[in-house]
């Protein structure tokens, strides 16, 4: 299998030049001073659509563009942030897209879909929705995570963070299907070998962890649930599988009650609009789950922004 190299991830950044956000490297006094280390934030927050997943998603569509095999339209599954990059890409190409989003799924992500000219089919099968979509449509399903082009996209915020961080110790990585990890990973392995990449997970929703267990990308024996949803996927992918194993040096388990304390310590700290899933770096740190000599420069990606109003409610009845 060819994983996502220096040249992959440097292509993707001239496909996305100009169609995406640089997204600023901002240094957080207080977390640093708190924490004993000097700590930044990439705030992916603030990438069209909220979220990084815009990257992987423009960089597969251009390059099949490119390639001459650009489809007709487009399918997906997800629970929200890959829906609406999904939608916001096909929309930029002028294509149709229809996305498979689960029962319950977050309002504003469902919002963000129709907003970006997407249609949805809700189910509980989202899998072999979008393949029977596919097939009677015509279209490309774009896997969420599992595409070469995909996860050299997500490489963008990598090489980024490299750029502005020459001298990063540590990046803690939000973990879903393991995209955004693998491109980040291979970006920064590349250019500084000796910074370690850790990826953080929920116990509850932990698709990685499940396949760096297993030996395989086998979808998890339970539901995924946590206040993480956008890190809730059923399952790795083969693709993401072997990137964490080339690049990256651990992934940990969080627990689910570490989430909510750390995402409002990361609300009040960096005054920024940022989802559960963006905080389990910082949840990761304050649970003593990665060890860490002092004074090493880390870097917390924050992997999106897009929250409902109810669940800014249940933090304010928590803290």
């Amino acid at each position: 299998m060819r994983l996502a190299s220096n040249d992959d991830i440097a292509a993707a950044a001239r496909r996305l030049d100009g169609r995406i956000v640089p997204t600023p490297l901002l240094a957080s006094p207080r977390l640093s001073q708190t924490l004993g280390l000097p700590v930044s934030l990439k705030a992916e927050n603030l990438q069209h659509t909220g979220s990084f997943k815009v990257r992987g998603v423009l960089n597969a569509l251009l390059s099949r563009q490119e390639r001459g095999d650009l489809p007709r339209g487009v399918t997906t599954f997800s629970a929200g942030n890959h829906a609406a990059a999904t939608a916001f890409a096909a929309n930029a190409l002028g294509l149709p897209s229809v996305v498979c989003m689960p029962h319950g799924a977050v309002v504003t992500k469902v919002e963000a879909v129709r907003r970006y000219g997407g249609d949805i089919v809700f189910t509980d099968d989202l899998l072999g929705t979008c393949q029977e979509i596919a097939r009677d449509r015509g279209y490309e399903l774009l896997h969420p995570f599992d595409d070469p082009d995909v996860i050299a996209g997500q490489g963008t915020v990598g090489a980024e963070l490299v750029r502005d961080a020459p001298d990063v110790g540590l990046v803690l990585v939000p973990v879903g299907g393991g995209g955004l990890i693998s491109g980040v990973a291979a970006a920064v392995k590349a250019t500084l070998p000796g910074a370690r990449v850790i990826g953080v997970e929920p116990v509850t929703a932990n698709a990685m962890s499940h396949a760096l267990r297993t030996g395989t990308p086998a979808p998890l024996p339970h539901r995924p649930v946590s206040i993480a949803d956008g890190l809730a996927a059923p399952f790795a992918g083969e693709h993401t599988l072997a990137h964490v194993h080339k690049f990256v040096d651990d992934v940990v388990e969080l627990p689910e009650e570490a989430i909510l304390p750390a995402w409002w310590e990361l609300l009040d700290a960096s005054k920024l609009l940022v989802e559960p899933s963006a905080a389990v770096g910082l949840a990761a740190l304050r649970s003593n789950l990665v060890d860490v000599r002092p004074g090493t420069p880390t870097v917390l990606v924050l992997s999106g922004g897009n929250v409902a109003p109810a669940g800014l409610a249940r933090l304010t009845e928590a803290v």
